[in-house]
Formats: structure tokens, sequence, C-alpha cells
């Protein structure tokens, strides 16, 4: 059993790709965690484990490792950087005595790292610095150091977070200094790193007697032990076999009785006979556990504090599919089936908000990319169903309606400034902030309400030919504004069920920009393109050309159709409008009108 001053807890914070999981990975395995004929010495982003984390090259979840420097036993916790997944950063940070700030040598702090950090100091952790890609040509690290100064001392809760130590890294070559090294290219190591943990990080702050007591932090799954309850023990130890309490809200729920006691070393959990306060553990046999729930001794069943998760910002309707195609390529399509699986998100994701609408749920969440990424491990699981237009979640303060708002940081270059200042002036943004960075972009910060950013970043990478940086972080309420101007033309609807052919698509495709390719089968009422006019089109792409007996050198040619445009989810949740639904299967995206017919949506329209 580890002793409590050899215990260091720290969470590796930073904006998305500043280098937090690359960092993680030379920690691993630089702390000779792996033998040398591993298969993770050879892996990068070791931490990132999920499908979508690799796609997309972002972390979603936080997650737990431990390794060893000497005595002393590291627990790290590798946490999100974008502001969406910030239920995750909530949640994990109770668990951390200190912080690790990773910043990019070039960028400086950027939005994301405004918010985690903002979030660290609230809970009080002591912050290492540590200034990453150093090795870059268009590093600026004195102008770096001067923005991270600014930054701590519009954020510090006290003027003892304004004395931080700063270090310097390759974390791509694990590679660290104390000081800036004139050579970059010389031998180095992450040593001075792993010094700074433990000489700068305090050790837990916790009652050693007294009665076991645990908050849990995280919940983790695996069909040979059941539910994990994951926390930092607060007071006492962790024993098998000890007779506990689970408390929710402050009341006793029900009683258990620790079955197994896990810690961590490396990605793997082994199996301890009792781990002391401050450590990070995991417990099996509480099977009643959610996050926020204080497991404590039968004793002496005192509450710790719940983990406070900010409000929700954006929801969506999810229900089930109700289109002419709907159970053919799913594996689970009820309403049943889609709210078992919800309650069981909600166990695990705690900035996650799940309420009942009629057949189906309006799943709330803290911004698109949270909600998408729920609907695209949903549909990988063989879950069929559709969803509806994001909406912004809205709270009453004082009798008055008001609505999130955002700050939006882009970087860009100079000669599309125009486009960038069109389009967020039709979304009612207000310009805050111009300025060139060293590199020659300029980078614009704008404040705007949550639900302009709605569809936004696909129109901004189109208009700057996918060049632009975009990154926002929630900016408080504000009274809520009139209705936001329509930012796409009509669509192109199809007229009856049936498969597409190419004769019929050639003659479509002079009406707009096509969203289906030939032999596609569609239902009257789904869309297959963009207008180039402002109302929405029917129009027949089933028809097949007549066979006659006389031939003709201009129409027996091959026929010859434009690439169609193919959505990724993302796209097709910004692209539609609050009459129009998506339809998501494990196979397809179909986008569809929310009255498949004609006469119905004539009549919704008046209404």
């Amino acid at each position: 059993m580890t002793k409590v001053e050899e215990i260091r807890n720290i969470a590796i914070i930073a904006h998305v790709d500043h280098g937090k999981t690359t960092m993680v990975d030379g920690l691993l395995k630089q702390s000779k965690t792996f033998r040398d004929n591993q298969a993770e010495m050879a892996q990068e982003l070791i931490m990132d484990s999920g499908d979508q984390e690799h796609e997309r090259g972002i972390t979603i979840t936080a997650k737990q490792t431990s390794i060893y420097h000497g005595d002393y036993k590291i627990n790290i916790i590798d946490t999100p950087g974008h502001a969406d997944f910030s239920g995750e950063v909530e949640r994990t940070l109770q668990m951390a005595d200190g912080v690790l700030l990773i910043v990019d040598a070039q960028e400086g702090p950027m939005p994301q790292t405004k918010f985690v950090l903002s979030k660290a100091l609230e809970l009080g952790l002591k912050p290492v610095v540590i200034i990453n890609k150093i090795d870059k040509p268009a590093r600026r690290i004195d102008e770096v150091e001067d923005e991270l100064a600014d930054l701590f001392l519009e954020l510090a809760t006290d003027d003892s977070q304004l004395h931080y130590p700063i270090y310097y890294a390759i974390g791509r070559e694990g590679k660290a200094w104390a000081e800036l090294p004139t050579d970059a290219s010389a031998e180095a190591d992450l040593t001075p790193i792993f010094d700074a943990i433990v000489k700068e990080i305090p050790a837990p702050s916790v009652v050693s007697d007294g009665g076991f007591q645990m908050l849990v932090t995280s919940l983790q799954y695996d069909t040979f032990q059941g539910k994990y309850a994951i926390g930092r023990i607060t007071r006492g130890a962790a024993k098998r076999a000890l007779a506990v309490s689970l408390l929710k809200d402050g009341d006793i729920a029900s009683s258990a009785r620790i079955e197994k006691v896990f810690g961590y070393r490396g990605l793997n959990r082994e199996e301890i006979t009792e781990a002391s306060a401050g450590d990070i553990v995991a417990l099996v046999g509480i099977q009643d556990a959610h996050i926020g729930d204080t497991i404590a001794d039968k004793e002496a069943p005192e509450a710790l504090p719940t983990i406070a998760i900010e409000a929700p910002t954006i929801s969506m309707y999810l229900g089930p599919n109700t289109s002419p195609m709907k159970g053919r390529e799913g594996d689970f399509t009820t309403s049943r089936q889609i709210g078992d699986r919800l309650k069981r998100e909600l166990e695990t994701n705690v900035a996650l908000r799940v309420e009942e609408n009629g057949i189906g749920f309006t799943i709330s969440g803290r911004g698109e990319l949270h909600l998408s990424v729920l609907i695209e491990t949903m549909r990988r699981e063989g879950f069929e169903f559709e969803v509806g237009r994001p909406q912004v979640v809205t709270v009453t303060e004082d009798g008055v309606e008001k609505e999130p708002v955002e700050e939006l940081l882009i970087e860009v270059g100079g000669e599309f400034i125009g486009a960038i200042s069109q389009e967020l002036g039709a979304r009612r943004a207000e310009m805050r902030g111009q300025e060139t960075t060293s590199t020659g972009a300029t980078r614009l910060t704008y404040v705007l309400p949550t639900r302009a950013l709605i569809g936004l970043r696909n129109i901004l990478l189109t208009a700057t030919k996918g060049t632009v940086i975009m990154n926002s972080l929630p900016h408080g309420y504000q009274p809520l504004g009139g209705k936001m101007p329509k930012t796409r033309n009509g669509v192109l609807i199809a007229f009856e069920a049936g498969t597409t052919t190419p004769y019929a698509l050639q003659a479509a495709e002079a009406r707009g920009e096509l969203l289906v390719g030939p032999g596609v089968e569609v239902y009257a009422g789904m869309i297959i393109g963009m207008n180039r006019r402002q109302e929405d089109m029917e129009i027949n792409v089933c028809k097949a050309k007549h066979l006659t007996n006389m031939r003709s050198s201009s129409s027996d040619g091959v026929v010859q159709l434009t690439p169609f445009t193919n959505f990724s989810l993302e796209q097709c949740i910004d692209f539609i409008e609050d009459d129009e639904l998506l339809e998501v299967t494990p196979k397809n995206l179909r986008l569809r009108k929310r009255y498949l017919d004609a006469n119905e949506r004539k009549r919704a329209a008046k209404a």
C-alpha cells in the first residue's frame, strides 16, 4: 500500500491538439511501464482507445493511468480539450491535486486553454505549465509566456496561483527542459517533468483516520466484473469485503460490500487487497453507484459534496425511425430500446440530459459535437432512429428568457476576412477583437448566440477553402433575440418512391446540387438535393427513359452525372431545418421532410 505522501494525482489539461495525449505517451514509455518488446512502445496516442477518438483525432472521454517514478506513484488523468466534453473535465478534475497545463509554443493560450484552466483554478489545483512543440519554426515563446501571465492574472482565485513553474518540451520526441534549451536537437528526456510532478504537485490532502469515504467520479463496465466505481479515496482505506453505504444526495440509498479493489498500473487495472487515502481506485460490488454518489464506511456514512456540472446549451429530438424504410437496417429500432440505451448513457455521460417527448426523447448536451458523438456511437451499435434540428436550451432569470452565448475565436488568412465578416454579420455576431499572429494569419474574436453556431463550421470551411481554425467556449447568457435568418436555399424532394435512375437525375441536376447517386432507393418526401432557389421543389428522380424504335445520335450516349455531395453526420445535422429530420441507420444517413406527404407539408406551413 503506497503511503499518501508518495502519491501524486495530476490531470493533464490543454486546448485541442496541443499535445496532451502525446505527453502521456512519453510519460508512460519513459517510466518503464511497458516492457521494451511490448506493442505499446511502438504506439502513438496510447490513451485514445475509442474508434471515434482515433478517427476524429481528439480525446472524448477522460482516462486514468498510473506510473511509478522512484518511490512515487503518479496517477495521471488525460482529459478532453473540447468544451463540448467539459462534463468529462469537470468530474475528473475532482480526483486531481494539480494539473500539467500544456500550451503550444506557436499558438499560445487558446479558448479551451482558458476554459480548462479556469476549472482547475476554481478547484484550487496547483498548476505546472509546459510550453510544448518548441521545435516549431514559428515558435514565439516570449509572447506565449506573456499571454499565459495575462491569462493567470485573469483567472486566478488567489495570489498563490500566480506563481507557477514553466517547463519546455517537445512531446513528440519525449524531451523536456527546466530552462529553454539553446539546442533543441540535443539529447534529453522527460526527467524534468517527472521531477516537477514530485516537487511541485502537492501530496493529496486527506484524512487518513476515520472510516472509508470516496466520491464516485467515473464508471466503467466489463462483462467479467460488472460495474467499476472509480474515484479518489478521501478518507480511510478501501479494503476487500468492507461493508459500505451508498449515499445519493446526502441520504443513504443502499448498503453493499466491496468485493474487489483495483489499482492502476499503466493501462491495466491490478487487484490489490487495500488502498490508502489519496489513491485512485476502482471498486467492484457497488452495483447501484452513479457518478456523484458517495461510498462510505457503514459505520460513518457521511456524504461528500456532489459534482457541480454546468447546464446544457443544445438540445435535439431523438426518436424511433418513422420513415417508410423503418426497421430494415437496424437491430434496435423501438422506443423502449432507444430509451434503455439513453438511460445507460446517462450513467457515465454526466453532462447529458434526457427527457421523454412523446414516443421519442429530447437529448440535451454541451454542444453539437457532444451530441453527434453519442448519435454516431448508437449508430455503430446497431440502433436505427431519427433526429431533429439542434435547438438552444434557454433559461429564465427574473422572468426574462435568456439564451446561451459563445465566445468564438477564428484564425484565418487575410484574403478570407471579408467572407468571414459577411457570414458572421448575418448571424448577429459582435466582433470583440482582431489581431495578426506571428504566422501572418488574422485572429478574430466574436461573441454570438449559441444558436448562430449551428451550421457555421461547414459554411466557413467552404468559404475559406478548408483553412479556417475556429474554437468556441461558453460566455454566459443574454436575453433571447429574434429568429435567425435562414442560411440556406430550399431542397429538392423526391416526388415518389422508387430507385433513382441516371436519366432522371440528369434532369434534376439542372435544378441544383444532388445528394444521392443513381441506383439509390428513395421514398416520397425524402430530400435528394439542394435547390438553387429559396423554395423547396418536388422532383421525380425515379423516371426511366422510354424505349422507342427510333435511334438518335444525341440522346443515346452514356449519361454523364456530376458526382453527388455525400454529407457526414455533422454536416447532415447542420443542414436540416425545423421542418426536416435526419434518418440515422447503421448503413445510411437519409435527409427527409418531417411531413412526407406534400399536402400535409402545405397545411403545416400555413399553421
